[in-house]
């Protein structure tokens, strides 16, 4: 018995790389799995092969339950349509993993707003977008898991991903508040920043094969458990993995004051800044894999 037995879960971006290895290991685990992929490229345009129906095709070789889905996460209706999809299949929805995304990195002074809104639309929108549809069917139910997909990039700052980061940060914010939002009716909301060679990653090993773990089936089984009834006690976290470690993020906290009676001047600030508040300056940016090139 796995620990998802008779529970039903929508996997959006299920069609490769990731969200493929994740709704196998959902799946491996008892779940009926609805595997949403539109079948676009990494930029977001249209394609003619069908990876959402190639993982079904692998789950029920398994003895598995799975379903294919060809909504957009960006559109709100699409959305509500991927969340009927289990419910009509399935009868319900226990789990949702907000996985779908794609990429069109430029820097800030190249990208263009329509760059900056298809990334935005697809991660942040859409991550709403079926949020917003499940979420009244588990209070309803009284049970539901929710797992974010966010990003280093977001979280820590990547060259060239003003689109990206922006919308994983918002992630990690969402997360937070539907959290405290959903937590009394036995709705747990997580965020997990996966690590793994993908699409949206292959140009950093500059064609050399990828270290072992760089596997993306090595995200999927801490996905699992928060999609599980023993993650009941994890709410409001964000996680990752670096390598073959499982990590947890701590979010922004104050963590220093600088105090004076009746405020502070500029010249004031600036004479006690690096002293008190300067000592804890904070990185940014995300660390490179000890076997990854530098980039130019």
């Amino acid at each position: 018995m796995g620990m998802l037995e008779e529970r039903v879960a929508v996997v959006t971006g299920a069609g490769r790389g990731i969200g493929r290895e994740i709704a196998l290991c959902l799946a491996s685990e008892g779940a009926a799995v609805v595997v949403n992929d539109v079948g676009v490229s990494l930029d977001g345009q249209g394609g003619d092969q069908d990876p959402a129906a190639e993982v079904c095709a692998v789950i029920a070789k398994e003895g598995g339950k799975a379903v294919a889905n060809y909504d957009s996460v960006s559109d709100f209706a699409a959305a509500g349509r991927i969340v009927a999809t289990a419910v009509a299949t399935f009868g319900k929805i226990d789990i949702l993993v907000n996985n779908a995304g794609i990429v069109r990195d430029r820097s800030l002074v190249k990208m263009t707003e329509d760059e900056y809104d298809s990334v935005v639309a697809v991660h942040q929108k859409g991550t709403f977008n079926t949020t917003r549809h499940a979420a009244p069917l588990m209070k309803e139910a009284g049970y539901g898991r929710i797992v974010n997909i966010t990003s280093s990039a977001g979280l820590r700052g990547n060259f060239g991903q003003s689109n990206y980061g922006a919308a994983k940060a918002a992630i990690m914010g969402m997360t937070f508040v539907w959290a405290v939002e959903l937590a009394k009716y036995g709705v747990t909301v997580n965020a997990f920043a996966p690590a793994g060679f993908t699409r949206m990653t292959e140009d950093l090993f500059q064609g050399a094969a990828p270290p072992p773990d760089q596997d993306p089936a090595l995200n999927a089984p801490i996905v699992a458990f928060l999609a599980s009834e023993q993650a009941s006690y994890v709410n409001g976290q964000v996680l990752g993995r670096s390598g073959f470690a499982y990590t947890i993020f701590q979010t922004p906290r104050q963590i220093a004051a600088m105090w004076r009676e009746g405020g502070w001047s500029p010249a004031e600030v600036a004479d006690h800044f690096h002293q008190v508040l300067g000592q804890h300056l904070q990185p940014v940016g995300m660390p490179a894999h000890p076997l990854l090139g530098k980039k130019a």
